[in-house]
């Protein structure tokens, strides 16, 4: 009897874990991809997934996500893999007013960019928090290491706004304007933004975006075939969470 009872405490307890606990995958091809407005591409295609594990009843959670790159070895360093580590905690402050805490670190497995001559380890953790209302959010980043291989810039920032209207039919508006200030190198700093629209379908969301920087040419030109890879392009994305 008691071994019973015991099985059966134990299977209810598995069934309040199992719904209290949320497990998605997420897997994205993009036309280029940009982030913060730059080509992590050299503007070409991506390959992209994630997956995200989120305790509902208390908002926190924890993830990972990974894309093809470029920019690494393009720079002089290795590595063709991004890998994205993260976790926080998110909920309301007030009714309509949510909130987003956490820390992400940006992983560039064997990018060896610290041996390139001015340039420090790709690797970056960053601390952000954020705040929403309704359709909008105010997210601010700042970096806790040096950023994405510029020597000394510890306590770089990134300030994201952001609007995404539903406009009905499965149609949301993407609006975004982001500021990124690279510490100690004015010359790589810029702002950058977005327009664009997705639409979900039953088998996947399909995101087309118009997307431009004011960052500086020679700041941001591939070493590679010097291409400019802040320019202003047309972005297309199908993407699938599971």
């Amino acid at each position: 009897m008691k071994i019973a009872l015991l099985a059966a405490l134990l299977s209810f307890a598995a069934q309040a874990a199992s719904a209290a606990t949320e497990f998605s995958l997420n897997a994205a091809l993009t036309s280029d991809y940009r982030y913060r407005g730059i080509s992590q591409t050299r503007l070409q295609p991506a390959l992209q997934g994630g997956a995200d594990l989120v305790h509902k009843p208390s908002g926190w959670y924890a993830g990972a996500w990974t894309s093809t790159i470029k920019w690494t070895s393009d720079a002089g360093g290795k590595g063709k893999v991004e890998l994205d580590i993260y976790g926080g905690k998110r909920g309301e402050l007030a009714p309509g007013i949510g909130y987003d805490a956490g820390i992400l670190t940006y992983v560039y497995p064997s990018n060896k960019l610290g041996r390139v001559p001015g340039l420090a380890n790709a690797n970056t953790t960053e601390a952000y928090g954020q705040l929403s209302w309704g359709i909008a959010l105010v997210k601010y980043s700042r970096a806790l290491t040096n950023l994405f291989g510029y020597v000394d810039s510890k306590r770089s920032g990134y300030l994201d706004l952001a609007a995404n209207p539903d406009l009905g039919n499965g149609l949301v508006l993407n609006l975004h304007a982001g500021r990124q200030r690279v510490a100690h190198n004015s010359a790589a700093s810029y702002t950058d933004y977005k327009i664009g629209m997705t639409k979900d379908f039953a088998w996947a969301s399909v995101a087309l975006a118009a997307v431009g920087s004011t960052a500086a040419k020679a700041a941001y030109a591939s070493p590679a075939n010097g291409s400019f890879l802040g320019k202003r392009a047309l972005l297309l994305t199908v993407s699938k969470t599971f």
